[in-house]
């Protein structure tokens, strides 16, 4: 489906988690994720959709107890780079909301500013300037 309010074809990672609404809840206040969709029913998310402004966003839902299912993901094992712009403020922000600080802020030798959290289910999350190498 493609209409103008529809992003381009992009990369967007998923993950579960113990506590689906609490993590949207902590990744949208601490991270400034945007929620776009999320469905299900009381306290579990069957699918849920946070955007990121600049582009692309993340995934997820509640874990599900279901060994012969093909999408068995456990919380707390996911890790993702996600490019920013203002890596102090969003720093600043995610400290003020409660995010474990792995690493402060730094300059990589390759000049990008990064600092890494941990979310509540264990996640790790690198926030940095690097946009990638220019494609050939």
């Amino acid at each position: 489906m493609t209409d103008s309010k529809t992003p381009p074809p992009q990369v967007w990672p998923t993950l579960h988690a113990t506590d689906a609404r609490a993590l949207i809840r902590f990744l949208v206040d601490a991270f400034g994720f945007s929620e776009t969709a999320v469905h299900g029913e009381g306290d579990r998310v069957d699918h849920c959709e946070l955007s990121w402004p600049p582009g692309g966003g993340i995934m997820l839902g509640s874990v599900r107890d279901d060994p012969d299912s093909p999408w068995r993901l456990l919380p707390g094992t996911f890790g993702a780079y996600v490019v920013a712009d203002d890596i102090d403020a969003l720093h600043e922000r995610a400290v003020a909301a409660g995010a474990e600080i792995v690493r402060e802020p730094f300059t990589t030798d390759y000049g990008s500013r990064d600092f890494t959290a941990r979310d509540p289910e264990g996640n790790l999350w690198q926030f940095g300037t690097y946009r990638g190498e220019p494609r050939r």
